[in-house]
């Protein structure tokens, strides 16, 4: 979550099926928000002139939107319609267009918080999870999909959520990264299913991997992955360090830390930059260089 970047302005593409390169086409969903940019990005995967294709992220169950999907598969057989995880702005236009199109929905596992689980951390200030998602298959890392042309293989990255998936275009080496690496904004981390430890691990991972070019559910593609990834783990860091500073100085509640963490934050944002603080936290209590009393936190024993 980047406060300075700003959404452009309008007109955007929305409802227009964008080539974005041989074997694959982009629809934008008109859902723009703080949290989506100009709106969610669904990916349709496979020969323009081929008889099959995949979806991947079929969006929020808009009825304009589902229609300029099926637009863009233009009279194809789907293979499979494919969900990098279960926000409500990814995966809710799946069941609807299975309905119309007889393709079993495909990827990440079904994920529903309790809300008993969730008041531990407060109001949810990202987008809710979708109660409606039912995969028929559930990919685990390294399982894949396979068309006429197009091989799509899962690749696990938990963090943002338990469930997150990207998927490896493997003929033209991109990766569609979901909201893990997105083309505008880095993600948010949101416990309690939000996970900064896994999230740094799955950077981790995809840096050891040779994607060619990345192309994310927000945002442009991103034709140089590793350094953005490089800059992404960089970030982080450099946030862990910021928490360190302000606990070395003195204990404090989440709210504390936004002042001199973000500066000229979105006030639409706080309540997002509070949970991904709080995920550092939480990721720097495992590791014994974070502790909290109440709800106050404090320098660990690690760290002193």
């Amino acid at each position: 979550m980047n406060p300075m970047v700003t959404i452009p302005p309008q007109p955007w593409p929305t409802g227009l099926a964008d080539d974005v390169e041989p074997l694959v086409r982009r629809v934008l969903a008109p859902n723009p928000s703080p949290y989506t940019f100009t709106g969610t990005q669904t990916y349709v995967v496979g020969e323009a002139t081929g008889p099959d294709c995949a979806v991947i992220d079929p969006g929020p169950n808009d009825p304009d939107h589902i229609e300029a999907i099926l637009a863009a598969i233009a009279g194809r057989k789907v293979i499979a319609i494919m969900c990098t995880h279960t926000h409500r702005d990814h995966s809710p236009a799946a069941a609807p267009l299975a309905e119309r199109t007889g393709a079993p929905i495909v990827g990440c596992a079904p994920l529903v918080l309790a809300v008993d689980v969730l008041e531990k951390w407060g109001p949810r200030s990202d987008e809710a999870f979708d109660p409606t998602y039912a995969p028929d298959r559930v990919l685990e890392d390294g399982e894949g999909m396979r068309g006429t042309g197009w091989t799509l293989t899962a690749v696990a990255t938990p963090g943002h959520t338990s469930n997150h998936l990207c998927f490896a275009l493997e003929e033209s080496g991109a990766l569609f990264t979901g909201d893990h690496v997105m083309g505008w904004s880095t993600s948010v981390v949101i416990p309690p299913d939000g996970d900064m430890g896994d999230y740094m691990a799955s950077l981790d991972k995809l840096m050891a991997r040779d994607d060619v070019r990345y192309h994310s559910a927000h945002g442009a593609a991103i034709e140089k992955p590793k350094q953005l990834v490089r800059g992404m783990i960089g970030h982080r860091r450099q946030r862990e360090n910021q928490i360190l500073r302000l606990l070395g100085e003195a204990a404090r509640p989440v709210s504390d830390f936004i002042p001199a963490m973000y500066k000229g934050l979105d006030p639409r944002l706080i309540g997002a930059a509070e949970m991904s603080v709080t995920a550092h936290l939480i990721d720097l209590e495992k590791r014994g260089l974070a502790a909290m009393a109440g709800d106050i936190w404090h320098i660990g024993k690690g760290a002193e």
